[in-house]
């Protein structure tokens, strides 16, 4: 198990190098949708379209998915079971919601005949992405103490039987 504690460190190298490669996708999808412009000429508005294709499938969304992956994996090798990682973790669910909406931008200006429909809300969708990308932050280098999370009790308490797993405590 102590070879463990050696991985750790390039784990979370890799988790901070697919995060910036997540997140600089995340703002240049919506700046080259927003250049998709078929009077530019055929050719070139197919190469962008093909570019911008080609940036989500093949960079934008395996960096999420590894970032996501090694994350999941820190959580478990570092037992962080905080209040703190939760509130982390439903920010990056918000961030996951904004690469969803990102590919079905990218997708509806493929596969529209005529005139694409472009993002319109680029400078909203822009402070959006900002917002969660501080908050994550925020969470993740201030640590804050944020106390428990208030859950009803039949989630807290086992019903009759033990619970299928160790609860970790802190």
């Amino acid at each position: 198990m102590s070879w463990l504690v050696g991985v750790i460190p390039h784990l979370k190298a890799l988790h901070l190098a697919m995060l910036l490669l997540w997140c600089a996708g995340l703002f240049a999808l919506p700046l080259m949708l927003a250049r998709h412009d078929p009077a530019v000429g055929q050719s070139d508005y197919t190469r962008m379209r093909q570019a911008t294709h080609f940036a989500y499938t093949l960079c934008v969304t395996p960096a999420a998915v590894i970032a996501i992956a090694s994350g999941t994996l820190l959580i478990f090798l570092r037992e962080v079971f905080v209040t703190w990682m939760f509130a982390k973790l439903v920010a990056v669910a918000l961030l996951v919601g904004f690469h969803v909406w990102v590919g079905y931008a990218v997708v509806a200006v493929a596969e529209t005949r005529g005139v694409p429909k472009t993002p319109k809300r680029l400078v909203g969708a822009t402070v959006v992405l900002v917002a969660l990308i501080v908050v994550i932050l925020t969470l993740v280098l201030a640590k804050p103490e944020l106390g428990e999370i208030p859950m009803p009790a039949w989630l807290t308490e086992p019903r009759g039987q033990p619970l299928p797993f160790d609860v970790p405590r802190r």
